[in-house]
């Protein structure tokens, strides 16, 4: 086929019109995406890295599947980009992960070519199964088709679905994408053959004969016949661990090139097996050099410029809470040998990377598994160390049980060092840390904190060192710090025992976290129209300063709390207390501010905290409002 001299990407539209393009053509149509890809990821930033990796397989899975029709499931959503632009966003590309644009995962609301959410990992086995279930109770003879990989096959849930899957024999397809460390290598010519013959129609007949024939054998020697040519077939690809799962092992084959992958995805597409798995080798950040040669991949991303790779990193004169967390454990771990640190396959999110350079016997990370995580670090903290288990707050979620069960109920001082707490910006909601508050303060004996600036979480990264009665939280945003003087090391902070920043008269903000800042500012501009006012910094949900709490109550005519969760969380703890002790009954007006009961989709901090009337001016509104005064708009006229 001669190639067109217009890029081919220029006339996809949508999977149909890859449909009548050769393996030269394919090949092309590759090139063009990965290009692409790389343009618009410079221009937004993101995830790049896991997309490079998986374009051909992308182009061939389109290219041999019946997409939407056949289900295509992309197992952590940040290896979609090239989906996305194959599936008819191409012109929407550079939105990606802006505030009204393209979601930097796949989600349900924005295609039909996204059958399935995913912005946390090792889901697409157990949502394809669901589906291929589906399919056969409604009589369907759809694919559906999982692809699973950048590390997400480390986590039990994807052993568990694969488990199930074996066992209910339902036709379902899994693409292992191996962009890590392979289970067994891709050998080149002879690998794609033993693949492709193994996955086609002759072998399968020859098997399913054989079969038949075995089964006029005793039953002894029928169980033999059939491990015979389990391990055979096991000797020449290695999948025995997938077969001992009830999977049917292809592989591996070499996930770039379209030769090897068309006509092997073509076999399993025909196949009237039960579950498939396919073992695809792939390399992250691939055609990309600054990529290839980084040590992460180009994982993820600020906007760079595309002939160097640089990045394009914002300025800042604050350090980032991520690093004054790392940095306070690592000082307290050379006072305390005990300290030691446990993250779930995050170690440079969490900062521990760094921990872990300074301390490499005292780090863990665990791969994509935080229950195991959790319940490892109460074995941990069972003969006497101090583990932190540094989570983001949205993956703290997936092990809720293994707190309160494996930690809380036994009392166990397990440190939950949260990052991520509050909205995070472009990654939306799937990351949005916005439910830890209510999610742990609810616990019996559970202590949770918030720092409101980068001072206070050094004080209490001290403070969780030191605290052996029972497990202990504490939470902060993403991002950079305030910019205020650091201590030479933590404080330790008197438990359960917040601080007043700013004295008035009139009005009483109670600020839990990070939003701290923005409460000063409202603040200055209430005492511009003549409202005295208070600041407070809580830095305990759990347990509660009470007397603080009463005190802003009992001297203050509104008082107005401030968090970065949802309703139910430290808000809620505040008006327990005054409901109980009769504090509403004197007419104090109390309007507690919380994130809305909504999920918001991705935009810039600054824009997403507007909308949710977490920010100075959504503050002063509400202070307006519960005085019943003229709007603030409508004062500053006056």
């Amino acid at each position: 086929m001669t190639r067109p001299s217009t890029p081919l990407l220029d006339r996809i539209a949508s999977p149909a019109d890859m449909k009548a393009l050769d393996t030269a053509a394919l090949k092309q149509l590759a090139d063009e995406v990965r290009a692409e890809m790389i343009d618009a990821v410079s221009v937004t930033g993101g995830h790049l890295g896991a997309g490079l990796g998986v374009v051909e397989l992308t182009v061939a899975l389109h290219a041999v599947f019946d997409t939407p029709d056949d289900r295509l499931i992309w197992d952590v959503g940040h290896q979609a980009y090239p989906h996305k632009i194959l599936t008819g966003r191409r012109d929407r590309i550079r939105t990606l992960r802006q505030g009204g644009g393209l979601s930097g995962f796949t989600k349900r609301a924005e295609s039909v070519y996204d059958p399935f959410g995913a912005g946390h990992s090792s889901t697409s086995i157990s949502a394809g199964l669901g589906m291929a279930v589906a399919r056969d109770l409604k009589g369907g003879k759809n694919s559906v088709v999982a692809v699973i990989g950048d590390g997400a096959m480390s986590a039990g849930m994807a052993y568990e679905a694969m488990n199930n899957a074996g066992a209910m024999d339902s036709r379902l397809i899994v693409i292992l994408n191996d962009n890590d460390m392979s289970i067994a290598p891709p050998a080149g010519a002879m690998s794609a053959y033993l693949a492709r013959l193994v996955s086609g129609p002759t072998y399968r007949s020859i098997r399913e004969a054989m079969k038949q024939l075995s089964g006029a054998l005793p039953k002894a020697l029928r169980e033999k016949a059939k491990l015979a040519e389990e391990y055979a077939r096991g000797f020449m690809t290695g999948g025995t661990l997938f077969e001992e799962l009830g999977f049917y092992y292809v592989g591996p084959i070499d996930g770039h090139n379209l030769d090897h992958l068309l006509p092997v995805l073509r076999n399993v597409r025909d196949s009237a097996e039960g579950p498939i798995l396919v073992h695809v080798v792939t390399q992250k950040g691939k055609g990309y050099a600054p990529a290839e040669a980084a040590a992460d991949k180009y994982h993820g991303v600020n906007r760079f410029d595309v002939v160097t790779g640089a990045q394009v990193k914002p300025k800042s004169n604050a350090p980032s809470y991520t690093k004054v967390f790392a940095e306070a454990l690592i000082q307290e771990a050379a006072f305390d040998e005990r300290i030691v640190a446990v993250t779930a396959a995050m170690p440079s999110g969490t900062g521990l990377d760094l921990f872990g350079e300074a301390y490499p016997q005292r780090t863990f990370d665990v791969g994509i598994a935080e229950q195991h995580a959790v319940t490892f670090a109460a074995g941990l903290a069972c003969e006497g160390l101090k583990p932190f288990c540094a989570l983001y707050s949205t993956f703290l979620q997936r092990a809720y049980d293994q707190v309160i069960h494996d930690v809380a109920i036994q009392g166990l001082p397990v440190r939950f060092p949260i990052d991520r707490a509050g909205l995070v910006g472009a990654d939306g909601a799937t990351h949005a840390g916005a439910f830890d508050i209510a999610y742990l303060a609810c616990l019996p004996d559970m202590v949770v904190m918030a720092a409101g600036d980068e001072a206070e979480l050094a004080h209490m990264v001290s403070t969780a060192a030191v605290y052996d009665e029972g497990p202990i939280a504490f939470r902060y945003p993403r991002g950079e710090g305030r910019g205020v003087d650091m201590p030479l090391r933590g404080s330790v902070l008197e438990i359960g025992k917040g601080r007043v920043v700013k004295e008035g008269s009139t009005i009483a903000i109670l600020s839990f976290g990070g939003r701290l800042a923005e409460a000063l500012k409202a603040a200055e501009e209430l005492d511009g129209f003549g409202l005295s006012t208070t600041v407070a910094d809580a830095r305990f949900a759990k347990p509660l300063d009470q007397d603080l709490v009463l005190r802003l109550a009992r001297e203050h005519e509104v008082l107005v709390t401030v968090e970065e969760g949802s309703v139910g969380g430290f808000g809620s703890h505040v008006l327990q207390l005054l409901a109980t002790r009769g504090a509403l009954d004197r007419g104090l007006k109390v309007r507690p501010l919380v994130l809305p009961d909504v999920y918001l989709d991705h935009d810039k901090p600054d824009a997403l905290y507007a909308r949710a009337g977490l920010d100075a001016r959504g503050i002063v509104t509400t202070v307006f409002q519960a005085l019943g005064r003229a709007t603030l708009s409508e004062a500053g006229r006056a």
